[in-house]
């Protein structure tokens, strides 16, 4: 999670009950010593009050956060562990990607999955990582940013790199626009900023003040249906959300040795990915209120 300073000078965090009970369900998966992260969460609080100096003061910046746990059994055996290290690694960080909303390109990878039902596809586990950054580099080469995770013999869509994905797809009968992405199923992570964007995309009044119309899915989808929406018109946005990025935009998804090129926008994101990303980030930095959600640190 991100620390920010907002305009009344006091640091803040964005959800944070979100990020312990992840923590907590991660821990509980890998039977590590429970632990209180509400108790955590004060200790992190008082820590970005104290050095909130570390905070950069410029948009797009934050104080990242990485409550980690780690066991540390006094024996090399296959066994859990009773004892384990709970810390928080903390650094100041810019943009995750340096072309700032440049939009960012995609290579589908059918010969490697990111996560198998039934496995830790929907922990945040360090392990789940490593794999990836294999297919990174060669999608690196090919002259794409990241990766977009592909499962089974139909080639369902899970998520891009190390961020959840979701797509804009104008309906066929109306104006509207469904905004889907994959579903909890067991395989992807239950993002903060996915469970945010949904949260937003389904508000009332996020809808009219942004003049959009949404209807947000948590639906199964395949390279074949990007392929069609494609055809159609109909394939307006694609988005990978996370923490690191909080909102990037998709402009082309290699594929079986072609494109599925998606339309440009002048501001370099379609009208869907503004709005979520502009809202977020307004509440993360303090500039608006919503929910709750921007917790102060005081």
């Amino acid at each position: 999670m991100k620390a920010y300073v907002g305009p009344d000078g006091k640091p803040r965090l964005f959800r944070p009950e979100l990020n312990m009970r992840r923590l907590e369900r991660s821990a509980g998966r890998f039977v590590l010593p429970p632990f209180d992260g509400d108790e955590l969460l004060k200790m992190i609080k008082r820590f970005v009050q104290i050095d909130s100096r570390w905070i950069p003061n410029r948009e797009g910046h934050s104080l990242y956060l990485r409550p980690t746990i780690v066991g540390t059994r006094t024996a090399l055996s296959y066994m859990t562990s009773e004892s384990a290290m709970l810390y928080v690694i903390a650094t100041p960080a810019g943009l995750y990607f340096p072309q700032g909303l440049r939009p960012i390109s995609l290579l589908a990878v059918k010969d490697t999955v990111r996560a198998w039902p039934g496995g830790t596809g929907d922990q945040k586990f360090g392990g789940n990582y490593a794999p990836g950054l294999l297919p990174q580099k060669i999608a690196a080469e090919n002259g794409y940013d990241s990766v977009l995770w592909l499962f089974g013999d139909d080639n369902t869509v899970t998520e891009a790199g190390i961020m959840n994905f979701f797509v804009i797809v104008k309906r066929e009968n109306d104006d509207d626009l469904d905004m889907i992405t994959p579903p909890l199923n067991g395989t992807i992570l239950p993002g903060v900023t996915r469970a945010s964007c949904l949260a937003l995309a389904s508000n009332p009044s996020f809808q009219e003040s942004n003049s959009l119309r949404l209807h947000t899915h948590e639906l199964e989808f395949t390279m074949a249906d990007l392929a069609e929406w494609s055809e159609q018109g109909r394939l307006l946005e694609a988005l990978s959300v996370g923490t690191a990025a909080i909102i990037a935009s998709v402009d082309r998804i290699g594929f079986d040795g072609k494109d599925i090129t998606l339309p440009s926008y002048k501001a370099g994101m379609g009208p869907v990915g503004c709005a979520l990303r502009e809202k977020i980030v307004a509440i993360q930095e303090g500039r608006e209120e919503w929910e709750g959600w921007s917790v102060v640190c005081d």
